[in-house]
C-alpha cells in the first residue's frame, strides 16, 4: 500500500471520526491544525486505524506521533512486517 493510499484512508477516518468531510490531510498536518483533533478524538482515531489497517500500535507510538506524516509512517512500517 502506498503512502497515498494509507492518507486516503487515514483522510477517510477522521471524516467519520470528527464528522467533518471539509478535513483535507497533508503529511504535516498537526492536531493544532485541525479543530476538533484533541486528546479524546486522538484516541478514537487511533483505535480506527488499527481496525481499519488490522495493526496493532503501542501507547509509546502514540506518543511519537507528532504529525499526519508521522501517522502515515507507522501505519507503512507495520503493515510492511
Amino acid at each position: 500500500m502506498t503512502d497515498s493510499e494509507i492518507l486516503e484512508r487515514l483522510t477517510d477516518i477522521f471524516h467519520d471520526i470528527l464528522d467533518d468531510d471539509s478535513i483535507v490531510l497533508q503529511p504535516e498536518t498537526t492536531a493544532a491544525d485541525i479543530k476538533d483533533w484533541d486528546s479524546a478524538n486522538h484516541i478514537n482515531i487511533v483505535v480506527a486505524v488499527e481496525g481499519r489497517f488490522g495493526i496493532k500500535i503501542r501507547n509509546a507510538e502514540v506518543e511519537r506521533l507528532k504529525d499526519v506524516g508521522d501517522f502515515v509512517a507507522l501505519i507503512r512500517s507495520k503493515l510492511d512486517r
